[in-house]
Protein backbone atom coordinates (compact mmCIF):
# COMPACT_ATOMS: atom_id res chain seq x y z
CA UNK A 1 0.00 0.00 0.00
CA UNK A 2 0.67 3.60 -0.84
CA UNK A 3 2.53 6.12 1.69
CA UNK A 4 0.61 9.55 2.14
CA UNK A 5 3.84 10.79 1.56
CA UNK A 6 3.94 8.89 -2.00
CA UNK A 7 0.80 9.53 -2.54
CA UNK A 8 1.37 13.67 -1.93
CA UNK A 9 4.55 13.52 -4.31
CA UNK A 10 4.52 15.24 -7.94
CA UNK A 11 4.91 13.86 -10.72
CA UNK A 12 8.66 14.36 -12.63
CA UNK A 13 6.82 16.38 -15.50
CA UNK A 14 5.06 18.23 -12.86
CA UNK A 15 8.04 18.97 -10.99
CA UNK A 16 9.99 19.64 -14.15
CA UNK A 17 7.24 22.03 -15.76
CA UNK A 18 7.13 24.38 -12.15
CA UNK A 19 11.21 25.06 -12.47
CA UNK A 20 10.51 25.82 -16.38
CA UNK A 21 7.90 28.51 -15.10
CA UNK A 22 10.18 29.73 -12.09
CA UNK A 23 12.80 30.01 -14.39
CA UNK A 24 11.04 31.83 -16.93
CA UNK A 25 9.52 34.43 -14.56
CA UNK A 26 13.24 35.28 -13.14
CA UNK A 27 14.29 35.74 -16.06
CA UNK A 28 11.50 38.43 -17.28
CA UNK A 29 11.07 39.97 -13.83
CA UNK A 30 14.99 40.14 -13.01
CA UNK A 31 17.47 39.38 -15.82
CA UNK A 32 15.75 40.98 -18.42
CA UNK A 33 15.20 43.78 -16.49
CA UNK A 34 19.13 44.28 -15.69
CA UNK A 35 19.58 43.78 -19.09
CA UNK A 36 17.82 46.20 -20.44
CA UNK A 37 19.33 48.47 -18.12
CA UNK A 38 23.10 47.66 -18.55
CA UNK A 39 22.26 48.11 -22.33
CA UNK A 40 21.12 51.87 -21.72
CA UNK A 41 23.91 52.56 -19.51
CA UNK A 42 26.48 50.82 -21.13
CA UNK A 43 25.22 52.32 -24.64
CA UNK A 44 25.09 55.77 -23.45
CA UNK A 45 28.36 55.40 -21.35
CA UNK A 46 29.96 54.18 -25.22
CA UNK A 47 27.77 57.05 -27.03
CA UNK A 48 29.34 59.72 -24.98
CA UNK A 49 33.06 58.41 -25.00
CA UNK A 50 32.81 57.82 -29.16
CA UNK A 51 32.88 61.84 -28.94
CA UNK A 52 36.80 61.37 -27.49
CA UNK A 53 37.72 58.13 -29.28
CA UNK A 54 37.61 57.80 -33.02
CA UNK A 55 39.53 54.03 -32.65
CA UNK A 56 36.34 52.30 -30.88
CA UNK A 57 38.75 51.13 -28.38
CA UNK A 58 36.85 53.08 -25.74
CA UNK A 59 33.60 51.61 -27.05
CA UNK A 60 34.98 47.68 -27.90
CA UNK A 61 35.93 48.41 -23.73
CA UNK A 62 32.12 49.40 -22.72
CA UNK A 63 30.69 46.52 -25.09
CA UNK A 64 32.88 44.19 -23.38
CA UNK A 65 31.73 45.96 -19.69
CA UNK A 66 27.59 45.10 -21.08
CA UNK A 67 28.68 41.41 -22.16
CA UNK A 68 30.48 40.52 -19.10
CA UNK A 69 27.33 41.98 -16.58
CA UNK A 70 24.98 40.19 -18.77
CA UNK A 71 26.71 36.85 -18.36
CA UNK A 72 27.19 36.94 -14.60
CA UNK A 73 23.76 38.22 -14.15
CA UNK A 74 22.59 35.27 -15.79
CA UNK A 75 25.13 32.56 -14.71
CA UNK A 76 26.18 32.11 -17.57
CA UNK A 77 29.97 29.95 -17.26
CA UNK A 78 32.20 30.05 -20.79
CA UNK A 79 35.20 27.57 -21.47
CA UNK A 80 37.79 28.76 -24.09
CA UNK A 81 39.81 26.59 -25.64
CA UNK A 82 42.82 27.94 -28.32
CA UNK A 83 43.46 31.16 -27.64
CA UNK A 84 46.89 30.33 -28.94
CA UNK A 85 45.62 30.70 -32.52
CA UNK A 86 44.54 34.53 -32.04
CA UNK A 87 46.99 36.84 -32.82
CA UNK A 88 45.97 39.96 -31.19
CA UNK A 89 48.56 42.36 -33.56
CA UNK A 90 46.81 40.89 -37.09
CA UNK A 91 44.17 41.67 -39.03
CA UNK A 92 41.96 38.56 -39.70
CA UNK A 93 38.52 37.59 -40.40
CA UNK A 94 36.86 35.59 -37.25
CA UNK A 95 34.00 32.95 -38.66
CA UNK A 96 31.88 31.80 -36.06
CA UNK A 97 28.51 29.83 -35.86
CA UNK A 98 25.44 31.59 -34.68
CA UNK A 99 23.05 30.02 -32.12
CA UNK A 100 21.51 32.84 -30.39
CA UNK A 101 21.93 36.22 -29.30
CA UNK A 102 23.85 35.29 -26.16
CA UNK A 103 26.94 34.51 -28.80
CA UNK A 104 26.97 38.18 -28.78
CA UNK A 105 28.25 38.22 -25.27
CA UNK A 106 29.90 35.45 -25.25
CA UNK A 107 32.37 36.70 -28.00
CA UNK A 108 32.76 40.02 -26.47
CA UNK A 109 34.41 38.73 -23.05
CA UNK A 110 36.19 35.47 -24.27
CA UNK A 111 38.10 36.88 -28.08
CA UNK A 112 40.83 39.08 -26.69
CA UNK A 113 40.90 40.89 -29.73
CA UNK A 114 39.26 44.39 -31.49
CA UNK A 115 36.86 43.32 -33.53
CA UNK A 116 33.69 44.67 -35.82
CA UNK A 117 30.93 42.90 -36.08
CA UNK A 118 29.66 42.70 -39.99
CA UNK A 119 25.42 42.70 -39.42
CA UNK A 120 22.44 43.57 -41.49
CA UNK A 121 21.49 47.34 -41.72
CA UNK A 122 18.57 47.02 -40.06
CA UNK A 123 19.99 45.97 -36.55
CA UNK A 124 21.46 49.83 -37.02
CA UNK A 125 18.46 51.23 -36.93
CA UNK A 126 17.64 49.84 -33.24
CA UNK A 127 18.35 53.00 -30.37
CA UNK A 128 21.10 52.34 -28.15
CA UNK A 129 22.53 49.44 -30.10
CA UNK A 130 22.18 50.36 -33.59
CA UNK A 131 23.76 53.76 -32.34
CA UNK A 132 26.21 52.02 -30.54
CA UNK A 133 27.10 49.85 -33.72
CA UNK A 134 27.29 52.53 -35.87
CA UNK A 135 29.87 55.04 -33.41
CA UNK A 136 32.16 51.91 -32.58
CA UNK A 137 32.78 51.53 -35.97
CA UNK A 138 30.69 47.56 -37.21
CA UNK A 139 29.52 47.77 -40.64
CA UNK A 140 25.92 47.28 -41.77
CA UNK A 141 25.45 45.43 -44.85
CA UNK A 142 22.01 44.80 -47.58
CA UNK A 143 20.90 41.20 -47.76
CA UNK A 144 18.23 41.64 -49.50
CA UNK A 145 19.28 43.82 -52.44
CA UNK A 146 22.02 41.96 -54.89
CA UNK A 147 23.35 44.85 -55.97
CA UNK A 148 23.66 46.92 -52.87
CA UNK A 149 25.15 43.71 -50.97
CA UNK A 150 28.07 43.30 -53.95
CA UNK A 151 28.60 46.95 -52.75
CA UNK A 152 28.90 46.74 -49.05
CA UNK A 153 30.98 43.48 -49.22
CA UNK A 154 33.38 45.03 -51.58
CA UNK A 155 33.41 48.46 -48.58
CA UNK A 156 33.61 45.43 -45.88
CA UNK A 157 37.02 44.32 -47.55
CA UNK A 158 38.13 47.63 -47.93
CA UNK A 159 38.31 48.13 -44.46
CA UNK A 160 39.49 44.96 -43.31
CA UNK A 161 42.62 45.28 -45.57
CA UNK A 162 43.00 48.63 -43.70
CA UNK A 163 43.46 47.03 -40.93
CA UNK A 164 39.65 46.15 -39.42
CA UNK A 165 39.65 42.67 -37.35
CA UNK A 166 35.86 41.89 -38.34
CA UNK A 167 33.61 39.27 -37.00
CA UNK A 168 31.20 37.82 -39.35
CA UNK A 169 28.57 34.71 -38.97
CA UNK A 170 28.02 32.51 -42.21
CA UNK A 171 24.82 31.21 -41.79
CA UNK A 172 23.52 34.50 -42.14
CA UNK A 173 21.28 34.36 -39.04
CA UNK A 174 20.96 32.00 -36.03
CA UNK A 175 19.66 28.75 -36.61
CA UNK A 176 16.20 27.83 -35.11
CA UNK A 177 16.40 24.42 -35.15
CA UNK A 178 19.92 23.62 -32.73
CA UNK A 179 21.81 22.27 -35.70
CA UNK A 180 24.33 24.13 -38.64
CA UNK A 181 22.83 25.98 -41.40
CA UNK A 182 23.85 26.48 -44.52
CA UNK A 183 26.85 29.30 -45.23
CA UNK A 184 26.27 32.13 -47.14
CA UNK A 185 29.15 32.56 -50.06
CA UNK A 186 28.89 36.76 -49.06
CA UNK A 187 31.57 36.32 -46.33
CA UNK A 188 34.18 34.44 -48.14
CA UNK A 189 33.96 36.42 -50.70
CA UNK A 190 34.88 39.51 -48.51
CA UNK A 191 37.74 37.11 -47.24
CA UNK A 192 38.97 36.57 -50.52
CA UNK A 193 39.00 40.22 -51.54
CA UNK A 194 40.19 41.14 -48.47
CA UNK A 195 43.48 38.89 -48.56
CA UNK A 196 43.74 38.10 -44.73
CA UNK A 197 43.54 35.24 -42.28
CA UNK A 198 40.14 33.59 -41.48
CA UNK A 199 39.80 32.15 -38.04
CA UNK A 200 36.98 29.20 -37.89
CA UNK A 201 35.31 29.64 -34.57
CA UNK A 202 32.56 27.29 -33.05
CA UNK A 203 30.54 28.47 -29.95
CA UNK A 204 28.02 25.38 -28.13
CA UNK A 205 25.99 25.47 -25.39
CA UNK A 206 24.67 29.47 -26.35
CA UNK A 207 21.05 28.23 -27.31
CA UNK A 208 20.53 26.25 -24.41
CA UNK A 209 21.15 29.77 -21.90
CA UNK A 210 19.07 31.38 -24.67
CA UNK A 211 17.38 30.24 -26.91
CA UNK A 212 16.32 32.08 -30.34
CA UNK A 213 13.05 33.97 -30.09
CA UNK A 214 12.31 33.83 -25.98
CA UNK A 215 13.24 36.08 -23.28
CA UNK A 216 14.16 32.93 -21.00
CA UNK A 217 17.66 33.39 -20.33
CA UNK A 218 19.09 30.58 -17.99
CA UNK A 219 22.36 29.74 -16.00
CA UNK A 220 24.49 27.23 -17.68
CA UNK A 221 27.74 25.94 -19.59
CA UNK A 222 28.70 27.20 -22.77
CA UNK A 223 32.09 27.42 -25.10
CA UNK A 224 33.93 28.80 -27.06
CA UNK A 225 36.94 27.10 -29.42
CA UNK A 226 39.17 28.80 -31.97
CA UNK A 227 40.53 26.93 -34.25
CA UNK A 228 43.90 27.61 -36.43
CA UNK A 229 43.59 30.11 -39.31
CA UNK A 230 43.37 29.64 -42.90
CA UNK A 231 45.20 31.26 -45.57
CA UNK A 232 42.98 33.13 -48.42
CA UNK A 233 46.48 33.87 -50.09
CA UNK A 234 46.05 33.24 -54.38
CA UNK A 235 42.09 32.92 -53.87
CA UNK A 236 40.13 34.21 -56.28
CA UNK A 237 36.43 34.53 -56.22
CA UNK A 238 35.49 31.04 -57.65
CA UNK A 239 37.19 29.58 -54.51
CA UNK A 240 34.33 30.88 -52.13
CA UNK A 241 32.28 27.91 -52.56
CA UNK A 242 35.07 25.34 -51.54
CA UNK A 243 36.54 28.12 -48.76
CA UNK A 244 32.73 27.93 -47.04
CA UNK A 245 32.89 24.39 -47.42
CA UNK A 246 36.22 24.39 -45.77
CA UNK A 247 35.47 26.34 -42.96
CA UNK A 248 31.48 24.80 -42.56
CA UNK A 249 33.84 21.24 -41.88
CA UNK A 250 36.10 23.19 -39.27
CA UNK A 251 33.27 24.54 -37.19
CA UNK A 252 31.15 21.81 -37.98
CA UNK A 253 33.99 19.12 -36.46
CA UNK A 254 33.84 20.69 -32.70
CA UNK A 255 30.23 21.56 -33.17
CA UNK A 256 27.55 20.10 -30.49
CA UNK A 257 23.69 20.38 -31.70
CA UNK A 258 21.59 21.45 -29.33
CA UNK A 259 18.67 19.21 -28.49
Amino acid sequence: MSTPAANSAPEPHAESRVHYLLSYTRSLLFTNLLIYFYTAVCGTVSLLGSVFDAKGRWQHACARTWSWLILKTGGIRVRVEGLEHVNPDATAIYCVNHQSAMDIPVLFVSLPVQFRFVAKRSLFNMPFVGWHLRRSGHIPVDRDRPREAMKSMKKVAQEIREGKSVLLFPEGHRSRNGQLLPFKAGSFYIAILSGVLIVPITINGTSRVLKPDTYHVRAGQTEMIVHPAISTAGLNVKDAEKLSDQVKAIIASRFAPAE
